[in-house]
This record gives structure tokens, C-alpha cells and sequence, in this order.
């Protein structure tokens, strides 16, 4: 376990938290982590000493057991709560490299892309040309990675 000020939230900054120590953290495979992040895994980490800072979760009960929490706002997945367990999307967290990924679990719905990511091969530059001249264009709208005194509310 880690100790210290953690911080996080979701994409727009309607919704805020800090912590105080981390536990361990792992990559969930199970087809409810997959829905809900919306992609072929989940990286969650066990908090202690967690509060809401700014705004409030929205909550689905995804089971009997688990409720999961989320920014009503952007819709980014924040939290894995059961009676025992108090989990945070890893990259929801300001500095997600503070935690280290310890374990797969779930693995019976794992997916066989997670065990060959590294032998994807990256674009070509002609496309890596064009992802950055459009990446040049935009201009984010994403709450930045540290606690802000005030939140502009962005509506779409």
C-alpha cells in the first residue's frame, strides 16, 4: 500500500475526489468492466481514506453485489464500489502512473487482443501524419489533471 494525496475525477470536472492510500490494483476482464469502460478491459485500484470533493457520482448497481460510479455529465466510469472493496478507474486518477497494475482478473473473458497489444504494429507515418494534423486542431474541453479552485460547466 501506497500512502499520500491522490487525486482524480471524471472527464469534464463535474466530479472530484481525493484519497489517501492506495492498494492494490489490478485489470478486470469480466464482461460488466468491459460494458461499463466501454472497452476490452477495466484498470481498478482498492482505496482507502477516499472522499467526493466536487459534484456527485451518478450510481448503476451493474450487480447484487457491485454499484458503479460515474459522472452523470461526460459519462466517464469513476468507481467500482461493493460492501468490501472500494475501487477508482485508474485513469480517471490526475497521475495515473502512480499505480502498479499487479494481476489480471477475470481472465475467462479476457480477450485475445490483450495478448498481443505489443505486436500490433504502430501506423504508418502517412497515417501518424494525419492523426496529428487533425490532434493539431483541437481544442480540449477536459477538465486538467489537478484540483481547480472553480469548474466551467460545458454543455454540448
Amino acid at each position: 500500500m501506497s500512502t499520500g494525496i491522490h487525486s482524480g475525477g471524471c472527464q469534464c470536472g463535474a466530479v472530484r475526489y481525493r484519497f489517501s492510500t492506495l492498494g492494490k490494483a489490478s485489470i478486470c476482464h469480466c464482461r460488466m468492466c468491459q460494458k461499463a469502460f466501454g472497452n476490452y478491459f477495466a484498470p481498478l485500484v482498492e482505496v482507502e481514506g477516499f472522499e467526493w470533493t466536487r459534484g456527485a457520482r451518478a450510481v448503476f448497481a451493474s450487480s447484487n453485489l457491485s454499484n458503479r460510479g460515474f459522472c452523470r455529465d461526460c459519462g466517464s466510469p469513476l468507481t467500482l464500489e461493493t460492501d468490501d472493496v472500494f475501487e477508482v478507474a485508474v485513469g480517471s486518477l490526475d497521475d495515473p502512473s502512480v499505480v502498479y497494475i499487479a494481476y489480471h482478473a477475470n481472465i475467462a473473458d479476457r480477450h485475445e487482443v490483450i495478448m498481443r497489444l505489443d505486436a500490433i504494429p504502430d501506423a504508418s507515418p502517412d497515417r501518424e501524419a494525419e492523426n496529428n494534423q487533425w490532434n493539431a486542431r483541437i481544442v480540449s474541453h477536459q477538465h486538467p489533471d489537478h484540483d481547480t479552485e472553480t469548474w466551467l460547466e460545458r454543455k454540448a
